[in-house]
């Protein structure tokens, strides 16, 4: 009997272990000490390429320690670089089929206004959760104010970026930033990769497209239908080497980080872990196990197997806009959402649906209040949780990026910003969890709305 091949989760999942111990290993145990046997008394300089007399007796086996390391890096930013490539296409093309596809805009209203209500339905409960864990287990209380001011010393210099980036946002003022939705210039927005704004263009030329006579129209969603399918393609083969690039991002990440940044705030990060543990597997199987017709019930074991890719691929890459393709490929390939709809909610996703963010921004910001010894009230609570709602929709889908709108969050209630330098500390970790939230709650609000279409696991048409 031949041997079935391995899926691809599992291999994924085997990599993302693997890169997991080795990247722990090198962290470990390649030491300064170790630099120096090799010749390299100034790491920083020899790995930067930079000419320094201490570094003069560095031979071959120094040279290819670092010729490893480039290249473990190289080859992570490459996969990372491909997908976020064809992020953009993807969206553009598949959110134009989806609107003109539909061919009524009062469909097209019934199936945004269904896809909004789930994403405010689970962004809600996500900051409802936040807030309780917060005030509940009280996060700050468990850091000294030696380690506190530690942490800051060492990120305070990152950490006044962050804030200056969200004071710019905080000063542009609201309405600048609802003008700011639709492009002046969608070519720019595509060029820079601006995805609110991607999506806009996308969804704007898509009610174009449906206002116009099939004959007149037809040739346009054929057109982006090639190409979508085209990207799609291209998807599937850069998977092929998705294991080995997940490797590859998380020993690097591990070997430089470590595990010595968590200990301080510990407590901090098993809170936001928990939180987001409980929409995931609590809101999220429990809304689809509600949702979802009887006859086509999505259980628990079949969403995460189903999304299993897309889950890995977002815990290495802390980009939902990278996994994107992936995610829209297993919400139409492996949970069977028929194409309009994945079409449709996962590109808006990507931009309006951050429960995972929501979340993580409610207890940063309770858990720094606690950190400073600032009692917030009933008031100064619901304040975070709308502020910290209303941020994370229009946080873009990159690394690193809800750390600068939680300084305008701080600031909403008096909590200094300079505790963001505390969760820079092990703000990539975390990323890395509440990206997995993230992706995962579109593909639930895909599920969602094609349950209540009566769509949900039927066969497309050929």
């Amino acid at each position: 009997m031949k041997r079935q091949p391995l899926a691809l989760h599992w291999k994924v999942l085997i990599a993302l272990a693997l890169g997991l111990v080795a990247g722990t290993l090198v962290h470990q145990f390649w030491t300064p000490s170790v630099w120096a046997s090799l010749g390299v008394s100034d790491p920083a300089a020899f790995l930067a390429f930079k000419p320094s007399d201490a570094n003069a007796g560095a031979g071959l086996p120094a040279q290819a320690a670092r010729f490893l390391g480039d290249a473990n890096e190289f080859v992570g930013q490459l996969f990372l670089r491909l997908l976020r490539f064809i992020a953009v296409p993807v969206v553009i093309f598949s959110l134009i089929i989806a609107v003109a596809g539909v061919g009524d805009v009062r469909t097209i209203g019934r199936i945004g206004g269904k896809t909004l209500l789930c994403f405010g339905a689970t962004l809600i409960v996500a900051v409802v959760i936040a807030v309780a864990l917060g005030w509940t287990v009280k996060p700050g209380s468990f850091v000294t104010d030696e380690a506190r001011d530690r942490i800051i010393a060492q990120y305070a210099g990152e950490s006044a970026q962050r804030v200056q980036t969200a004071h710019q946002l905080k000063d542009e003022g609201v309405f600048a930033y609802l003008l700011g939705i639709v492009p002046t210039n969608p070519f720019n927005a595509i060029a820079n990769a601006q995805m609110l704004q991607v999506v806009a263009s996308a969804f704007l030329i898509g009610i174009g497209l449906t206002m116009l006579p099939r004959e007149r129209s037809g040739p346009v969603i054929a057109f982006c239908e090639g190409l979508a399918e085209a990207v799609m393609q291209l998807v599937r083969v850069f998977m092929l080497a998705a294991p080995v690039a997940v490797f590859c991002l998380i020993a690097q990440f591990v070997s430089v980080v470590g595990v010595g940044a968590l200990q301080s705030v510990l407590a901090y990060c098993l809170c936001v872990v928990g939180g987001l543990g409980i929409v995931l597997l609590v809101e999220y199987p429990l809304l689809m196990w509600l949702l979802t017709p009887r006859a086509n019930k999505m259980t628990f074991g079949r969403f995460f197997r189903g999304m299993a890719p897309a889950a890995t691929l977002a815990f290495s890459s802390s980009s939902s806009s990278a996994t994107l393709p992936v995610t829209i490929q297993c919400a139409r390939d492996r949970l069977k959402v028929p194409s309009e709809i994945v079409n449709f909610v996962c590109p808006m996703g990507t931009t309006l649906n951050m429960d995972g963010t929501a979340l993580y921004q409610v207890i940063s910001v309770l858990f720094l209040a606690q950190l400073y010894g600032i009692d917030l009230t009933l008031a100064q609570h619901l304040t975070v949780g709308v502020m910290a709602a209303v941020v994370a929709v229009g946080t873009p889908g990159l690394p690193g990026a809800s750390v600068v709108m939680m300084a305008i969050v701080l600031e909403s209630v008096g909590v200094p910003t300079e505790g963001v330098a505390i969760v820079l500390a092990v703000d990539r970790v975390l990323d890395m969890c509440r990206t997995i939230v993230n992706v995962a709650g579109d593909a639930v609000a895909c599920v969602v709305v094609a349950g209540s279409e009566g769509t949900l696991g039927k066969d497309e048409p050929a």
